[in-house]
């Protein structure tokens, strides 16, 4: 049996508790109730210090009171967890479960699973938590096996998940026939064996070889396997259920953040650290260490992680990076409120750590030993090799076993991941109790003592340098101005450099945002943050024309982060972004809303690179892919959000590059259209699964269709790849199965009944509204028979229509279709069935009759322009209908001859193709050609300032007046 508890204060504490007798009797039913004998009057003496010290405690051996046997013979604990107790259930699981054998584990359902790995971590957190009351654990000990308990359970996930995908995807082999692990690389405490009672872990994913699965049902790349792999393991461990949870997983530390691939394969860890590693990412790569992998994983890995954390020489790159990161820290622990958390206050946890990693940092490269993950191994060394004195590491050592000692404390009441010092007297006694003190005094003045020895070495590790006195200036200047908005006199005096139109608007518009509920509420990081980018941005609207304009732009930004202010931070660490985001508010106000509605989009600014130099086609379609692996493939509702932010992301891209003029009218129109061709493919992929997965699969001549039988065609804008930032999508379905045919599923339907659902689906997907918008508006009309025909049709039945039913009109719309997504061979059989249409023979003079006359009643009804409103670039006489109704004329009328003319569907190219085969005069075409790029052009930036498309002054009047002649001549002339 085990001795008598270790600290005698215990048994005066449990004395005073009001509840000991009630805590007591809980106990004592819950073994009743499971057919366990009472605790007898020495085991209470032992055991109950336990459950009054700890809630957690109390809650887990009512809910296992047979656990409260095993905490009497606290000897007999493993040395360490393992993947394969947990799997098969030692201990944990009561006498009669079933099925508890290594060998019959990996057949449990997931439920199951999920469900032994949270009664494993109880489990071990009961006795862990137990011991370390006890003090019969030291805090390496402690750590290591909590470090080991995350090893197991990720490991136990792996396994389990593998052998769950092993019949579907088969295995990842590498090039010598090897199956490959997932490799799972622990940050932080956990890298180091240094884990707490109640921490996140932080993961990093990555495989060695890319390929493709096999042995299974269906291969997948080893990209798309290992992501579900991970995707696994996060739900296994993250997920709360009524067990609770495992660990908290993050994986920020990986890779580009949030934003970058949930797994990298060894390669690309490789490139992005050799050529994208941040310092800070070198701080944090200190601890790393593979904890599920190979040993020629581990050898893989530590063979970049080291050149990447430690340099041969002096760095003093390194040096700046490490000043900065301590500013940062010391500007952190001047945060009203923050004295009392033990990790991130003055003195704290955080304060040893970043000590003894910036001396590894430092010296690493050339001393190796001091390339240990462990701050306990490393502490010592430093004094051996006079990096430190004996003085200073005893006293690090010392702070850093009391404050992990009473972090725990802190964690082991209730299982909480906290290290904030309590402020209820009953709440302090206990910590000090669990820590050893008799007294709270007893303990916080030592915590005191300890922090400032801490805090005292910490200020004099490296040299913070100066900041500027006027920048300081100017940032104590805005920090007084948050804290007295209402001095409008002050604001004067911040601003009077600046050559405002009317600057008694601009006062008013910064005291509204100073005295906003907002402001006044945030945090004092977030004030400070506040004031050093006013600091920064304000100096920069002196060269500015219109201040007003950009102050009132940005503000609403500005407003959209306050409760996001890293952002400010990075803007301002980024002189370059706000240079880019003061110049694209001034050019555009679509661009100020969309950053306003959706501040994430502010990412996009921090990277010029990325900003300017918008993905083609194959980069969209990867990088859309990439975002979507790392969401659950049948959670619809994060796959459409997804969709929509990264369609705002990628048009503010393409905005940024209209704005600057990077890139021309007709590479923005590409651009724009690109990204919808690549969304529409996504979306069709996904309406796919869905209704697969409910029906099964389409049946036609008794071949499976795998893969979507459709076509969707686009017309107008899209089918002239010449999208703008708003535009509608014309869109026609097109099916190549047959129509009589059935599904293969459980619940089986007829092909057309499957292919109606399947445009339904994707529209619904297209248009719907989720929290982020939605993709695009949808316009059917144009299918055959309009409103009153089917959603999807054959190509059989699209053919036919044309050449029996269709009007004029809507042949002028097929000389501006063309597929956008599906499935390749359709796609040709429906660009034939195209060009076949539009190179009927025609009559001209009826077919320009047609034309003339629908052109007629387009302007009567739909040109909003006029004498006094202005010209409508568009619909407006000499506008861009104008021209695109005589381009369809030509294309309709003489592709019988001039195959050329239908080739392509874009007007521009249209009228080249008119040109090389002189039916236009080779400058009236160019004419046509430049003043359409202008107005599209000009269309575009009324789209960016949200002003319509009616224009008031004269820039084009030369333009139209020759359109008109143009279209005058057309009328009437009869050679055409």
């Amino acid at each position: 049996m085990t001795p008598s508890n270790l600290n005698p204060s215990y048994a005066s504490f449990c004395e005073q508790s009001s509840s000991r007798s009630l805590l007591l009797e809980q106990i004592q039913e819950a073994r009743e109730r499971h057919a366990l004998v009472e605790l007898s009057c020495e085991q209470i003496e032992i055991l109950e210090p336990l459950w009054i010290l700890s809630d957690y405690l109390h809650q887990q051996l009512v809910r296992f009171p047979r656990w409260l046997d095993d905490l009497l013979i606290l000897e007999n604990l493993p040395e360490k967890p393992s993947q394969e107790a947990l799997i098969a259930g030692e201990g944990f699981f009561s006498n009669d479960a079933k099925d508890c054998s290594p060998e019959a584990s990996l057949v449990f359902d997931e439920a199951a699973f999920i469900k032994r790995l949270r009664l494993y971590r109880q489990w071990w957190m009961v006795r862990l938590i137990a011991l370390d009351i006890q003090h019969r654990l030291s805090l390496a000990e402690l750590t290591s096996r909590l470090s080991g308990l995350a090893d197991a359970c990720v490991n136990a996930s792996l396994r389990w998940s593998e052998q769950h995908y092993l019949n579907l995807y088969g295995q990842a082999l590498d090039s010598q026939g090897v199956p490959q692990s997932m490799i799972v690389i622990g940050m932080g405490k956990l890298g180091g064996n240094e884990l707490n009672l109640s921490s996140d872990i932080d993961l990093i994913f990555a495989f060695r070889e890319h390929g493709d699965t096999q042995g299974g049902k269906k291969s997948l790349s080893h990209q798309e396997y290992f992501t579900k792999l991970g995707q696994k393991l996060i739900q296994h461990l993250d997920q709360v259920t009524a067990d609770g949870f495992v660990f908290r997983v993050d994986m920020r530390l990986r890779p580009f953040g949030q934003s970058g691939a949930l797994v990298l394969n060894m390669d690309s860890l490789e490139n992005y650290y050799q050529d994208q590693g941040r310092d800070w990412e070198r701080y944090a790569m200190i601890k790393a260490r593979v904890m599920s992998g190979s040993e020629v994983d581990i050898r893989e890995f530590e063979a970049l992680r080291k050149p990447f954390v430690y340099r041969k020489y002096l760095d003093f790159g390194a040096i700046g990076a490490l000043r900065d990161l301590k500013q940062m820290i010391a500007k952190e622990v001047r945060r009203k409120g923050i004295e009392h958390n033990i990790k991130l206050g003055e003195g704290g946890i955080r304060e040893v750590e970043f000590i003894a990693q910036a001396l590894q940092i430092l010296h690493g490269g050339r001393d190796q030993s001091l390339q240990t993950p462990a701050l306990l191994k490393v502490l010592p060394y430093l004094a051996q090799q006079d990096y430190l004195s004996f003085t200073e590491v005893e006293e690090l050592r010392d702070a850093y076993l009391l404050l992990r000692r009473t972090e725990h404390a802190l964690q082991a009441v209730n299982d909480e991941q906290t290290q904030l010092l309590p402020e209820d007297d009953r709440a302090r006694q206990r910590i000090a109790l669990i820590v050893g003190f008799a007294s709270w005094d007893e303990l916080n003045s030592r915590l005191w003592e300890v922090r400032k020895n801490v805090h005292r070495h910490f200020i004099s590790l490296i040299d913070d340098g100066e900041e500027s006195s006027e920048e300081v200036k100017n940032q104590e200047a805005w920090r007084l101005l948050i804290k007295n908005p209402e001095d409008e006199s002050a604001i004067i005096d911040a601003i009077e450099s600046i050559k405002w139109q009317d600057q008694e608007a601009a006062v008013k518009r910064i005291t509204q945002l100073l005295g906003s509920r907002t402001v006044v509420f945030m945090q004092p990081i977030g004030h400070e943050r506040l004031a050093v980018f006013l600091a920064a941005f304000m100096p920069k609207l002196n060269d500015e024309k219109s201040p007003d304009l950009v102050l009132e732009r940005v503000f609403p930004i500005l407003e959209a982060v306050l409760r996001r202010t890293a952002y400010l931070v990075l803007l301002c660490e980024n002189q370059t972004a706000m240079t880019h985001l003061i110049r694209l508010c001034r050019e555009s106000v679509w661009f100020t809303e969309a950053i306003s509605t959706t501040p994430a989009l502010l990412d996009e600014l921090l990277d010029a690179s990325t900003l300017f130099c918008p993905p083609d086609k194959a980069m969209l379609t990867e990088e859309l892919k990439q975002i979507l692996l790392r969401l659950p493939e049948d959670d619809e509702e994060a796959q459409m959000d997804a969709m929509r932010q990264f369609r705002r992301s990628i048009i503010l891209r393409i905005a940024a590059c209209d704005i600057t003029e990077i890139l021309p009218i007709m590479k923005v129109s590409d651009h724009l259209t690109w990204l919808a061709e690549v969304l529409l493919d996504q979306v069709l992929q996904q309406s796919w699964f869905y209704l697969t997965k409910k029906h099964g699969f389409p049946v036609s001549q008794g071949e499976v269709a795998y893969t979507p039988q459709l076509a969707i065609i686009g017309y107008g804008k899209s089918g002239g790849w010449e999208l703008g930032y708003d535009s509608d999508l014309d869109l026609v379905f097109i099916h190549g199965a047959q129509s009589t045919g059935y599904t293969d599923g459980g619940r089986s339907i007829d092909n057309l009944t499957f292919y109606t659902r399947l445009g339904q689906r994707l529209i619904h997907m297209i248009t719907s509204f989720t929290a982020a918008g939605r993709l695009y508006e949808v316009d059917m009309r144009l299918r055959p028979s309009g409103n009153s025909g089917l959603l999807v049709s054959t190509l059989d039945a699209f053919r036919d229509y044309q050449q029996k039913e269709a009007w004029v009109w809507e042949h002028q719309a097929l000389t501006r279709a063309r597929g956008l997504a599906g499935e390749p061979t359709l796609l040709a059989q429906f660009e034939a069935c195209r060009k076949d249409i539009i190179s009927s023979v025609r009559d001209h003079d009826q077919l320009k009759a047609d034309v003339i006359k629908m052109r007629e009643k387009m302007r009567a009804h739909l040109d909003t322009g006029g004498k006094e409103k202005g010209f409508d670039l568009k619909q407006g006489a000499g506008g861009i209908i104008d021209i695109e109704f005589m381009v369809q004329y030509l294309v309709l009328a003489w592709s019988h001859k001039y195959p050329e003319l239908m080739r392509f569907s874009d007007n521009v190219r249209q009228l080249e193709a008119a040109a090389l085969v002189e039916l236009l005069d080779k400058e009236k075409a160019e004419k046509m050609i430049e003043t359409y790029t202008l107005y599209r052009a000009r269309a575009h930036r009324l789209n960016l300032q949200q002003q319509g498309r009616v224009i008031q002054d004269d820039a084009f009047i030369n333009n139209q007046s020759l359109m008109s002649q143009y279209w005058a001549s057309f009328v009437n002339s009869d050679n055409i």
